[in-house]
């Protein structure tokens, strides 16, 4: 589970892009508080906090904001263009004992044997959208695949969810799994016995006027 992070925050009264690229320049980023009834709070924090939080899979948080702290959730993450700066962040407020729905990515564990013995492992999902207490947000879905041999899969029904956190994806639902790889032959005259040589054009004309 995840453990929850105290974020640091202060609220900001300028709005609009200029402001916040004041904001980045000196190493804040703007985002907003909202949600439970409760007015709409634009905030500025830390960058490198911030993106401390993101990288290390934070979800759950607790807001301080000049002082006072509210249990949030990470909503919305906007990136620049080339997903390294922060541009923007929402942050939702919750309650620790409600149940949300959240996406969650998977982990594969281990090596697989079928994937050693020329197999090919195929992941056809990457996260799991499951709903579960706040307070109990898994980090992520860790699958291990240390037997999966040629032919094998592991659906969604074989994994082992942390208590009280659900999955409504069909247990039938293909997580991950190691497809033989069929080598294609090369391709042969239909006797099998080699290449057939061309005809050569006015050769049977040319015997007859022989005989």
């Amino acid at each position: 589970m995840v453990d929850t992070a105290v974020l640091v925050a202060k609220t900001r009264d300028g709005m609009g892009s200029v402001e916040c690229r004041r904001l980045r320049r000196r190493g804040e980023t703007p985002g907003i508080v909202y949600g439970h009834k409760k007015a709409t709070v634009a905030i500025a924090v830390s960058s490198e906090q911030l993106s401390t939080l993101l990288h290390s899979g934070q979800r759950l948080v607790q807001c301080e904001i000049d002082g006072t702290v509210e249990t949030t959730m990470f909503r919305e993450v906007q990136w620049d263009t080339f997903a390294i700066e922060i541009q923007h962040f929402d942050l939702v407020r919750i309650d620790a004992d409600e149940r949300v729905t959240i996406h969650v990515p998977i982990r594969l564990r281990g090596t697989a044997p079928g994937d050693l013995a020329g197999g090919r492992l195929v992941q056809p999902i990457h996260e799991l959208t499951v709903d579960c207490l706040a307070a109990q947000m898994p980090e992520s879905i860790d699958v291990k695949i240390s037997e999966l041999e040629i032919g094998q899969s592991i659906n969604v029904g074989d994994l082992e969810l942390p208590s009280g956190v659900n999955c409504d994806l069909p247990p039938e639902t293909t997580v991950v799994q190691i497809i033989e790889v069929i080598e294609e032959e090369e391709e042969t005259d239909e006797a099998g016995l080699g290449p057939v040589e061309p005809e050569v054009i006015g050769q049977k004309a040319d015997a007859d006027e022989a005989e």
